[in-house]
């Protein structure tokens, strides 16, 4: 689970129940770096949205690892 929170709080109320979404960013996740959050709207148009995230370069690793179980396992066989 990646902990995102909306760069501009308001933001939050833009994403509706019937909307689909999209994370850009997430392959290249790095420190400090952003994420979008593309939102599809039912009626057809869509919009990016700035996401944060809180991830240090550890914990980025663990969550491509799929867990710190994972990375520590794959650490030590390498």
């Amino acid at each position: 689970m990646l902990p995102l929170t909306f760069k501009n709080a308001a933001d939050y109320d833009r994403v509706k129940p019937d909307d689909k979404v999209d994370l850009i960013g997430i392959k290249e996740l790095a420190e400090g770096s952003d994420v979008t959050l593309r939102v599809h709207h039912k009626d057809g148009s869509s919009e990016d949205i700035p996401l944060l995230h809180s991830f240090n370069a550890g914990q980025i690793n663990w969550h491509r690892a799929g867990s710190a179980l994972n990375h520590m396992a794959k650490s030590k066989s390498a």
